[in-house]
Order: C-alpha cells, then sequence, then structure tokens
C-alpha cells in the first residue's frame, strides 16, 4: 500500500488546510493506530486508522455514505444558489451507530435525483465504482415508488414494457411497471435499468400521465434504510459494500 505525508493524507480527506494540519499535527491533536504523531512529514497508508482531535478520520481509502434524500435540495457538490446533498450531509443528520464520520472532501453523489425527488442517494468518493453502477451498460435496476395523476392500467404496463418513446434518439428501454393503486391518483413501483434525465416522469408523461411524487427506493442491491428519515445518512456497511463491489 503507497504511503503518503501524513499532513498531505488529512488534507486530501478533510477540508482542513495543510498549513492548519501542521499546526494540529504538532499540539499533539493526531493519532496514527493510537500514537501522537507530531510529525506532519510521518508517513501513513490508507489502512492506518487516524484520529485527529479526538475523532476518527478514516482507516480506508473510501467512504460510501447511504443518504435519504428530502425534496428541495438539488444533487450537486456545489451550487450558489440552492442546497446542495453535501451541504445536508455536512450540516449533520446523521443517524449511523459509533461516531460521526470525518466526512472526506471529495465526496460526490452517485447518480442524480430531481430537486423534488426523495429517496436513497449513495454519497461516495470511489468514483471508480461510480463508473461501474452508472455505467448504461451495466442495466443495473433503480426502483421508484410514484404517485402519478391519472388512471394507471395494463396498457401502461404493456407500453412501459415495450419501451415507451420519450423523445430521445432512441425509446427507453423495457421497464417493469407495477399497479399498486388505480385511480384518478395512482400508486406504482417502477423499475428501470437507464437514468435518463427527468426519465421516470418522461415516461408517464409520454403516455398521458403526470408524475406528482417520486421516491427511489433501491439502486441494484442497495436499498433505502427505513430507519433514515429524511435528510439522515448512515455509512454503509461492509456487507452492502461488498455487494456493489
Amino acid at each position: 500500500m503507497k504511503k503518503i505525508r501524513l499532513d498531505k493524507y488529512l488534507s486530501d480527506h478533510t477540508e482542513w488546510t495543510r498549513s492548519q494540519i501542521k499546526k494540529k499535527v504538532a499540539s499533539g491533536l493526531v493519532k496514527v493506530q493510537d500514537a501522537v504523531i507530531r510529525d506532519a512529514g510521518y508517513k501513513v497508508s490508507a489502512e492506518d486508522v487516524i484520529e485527529m482531535e479526538g475523532q476518527r478520520i478514516c482507516g480506508q481509502q473510501y467512504q460510501y455514505l447511504l443518504f435519504h434524500k428530502p425534496a428541495g435540495i438539488v444533487s450537486a457538490t456545489e451550487d450558489t444558489r440552492e442546497e446542495t446533498v453535501l451541504d445536508a450531509v455536512r450540516r449533520g443528520g446523521f443517524a449511523g451507530e459509533g461516531e460521526v464520520p470525518f466526512l472526506a472532501k471529495d465526496l460526490f453523489p452517485m447518480g442524480r435525483l430531481d430537486k423534488d425527488t426523495e429517496g436513497l442517494l449513495l454519497i461516495t468518493n470511489d468514483g471508480e465504482l461510480a463508473h461501474r453502477l452508472l455505467s448504461p451498460k451495466k442495466h443495473v435496476d433503480k426502483v421508484y415508488y410514484a404517485k402519478v395523476q391519472g388512471k394507471v392500467d395494463e396498457s401502461d404496463v404493456k407500453a412501459f414494457a415495450d419501451g415507451v418513446d420519450i423523445g430521445d434518439d432512441t425509446p427507453a428501454k423495457s421497464a417493469d411497471l407495477r399497479i399498486l393503486k388505480s385511480g384518478e391518483e395512482s400508486e406504482i413501483e417502477l423499475t428501470i435499468t437507464e437514468g435518463r434525465f427527468h426519465q421516470v416522469k418522461r415516461m408517464f408523461h409520454a403516455v398521458g400521465k403526470e408524475v406528482i411524487y417520486l421516491k427511489r427506493l433501491s439502486m441494484g442491491s442497495l436499498a433505502l434504510d427505513k430507519t433514515l428519515t429524511k435528510g439522515e445518512y448512515r455509512s454503509l456497511t461492509e456487507e452492502e459494500i461488498k455487494k456493489l463491489c
């Protein structure tokens, strides 16, 4: 495992500057493998357990956070006009076991949910995993719950299975539509394998109906934790990470 300077490692994984970190190290506020280190040039690796000011920074190369996204915030790393999912995570809302994780500064939302869409969002700094799961060639299942204005019936089930024209160069791929309630306001579960812009809304619009509420329930092997309230997050378990990777 490649080793790098302690101050560089901490600056890469936190929002502190190198100069701030050097002062903290010199003051005896940083531990590596439970030993106080006062040399900012001390070499560490991603496998080392590092603490700063009594808080564990990380003992692994990547972070994986399961976030219950509420409506009203955007799936972006930064935005000068809107609150982002990273703003919400950094503001608080940790609901996992143990200490609140020291959040890496290179986190990003894996995939996007519209501003008014709720539900499962994975936040990580593992770019390779994001590329694998979001690649169109992988056909990773994404399951949504929606309330739809209009009566959803078997003709819609067939249309979605055949692949509806949503105005792109190619129709949407076959999708599994399950009707939970059919009426003036219908409730459904929809499984898609793509991630096109506003895809679920555009699919229903194509059959003459409008989505009025949308929530992502799962993506691949990862399901939304029902114990998380909107705006809360937790770290993935080792088992969840293994299934994703």
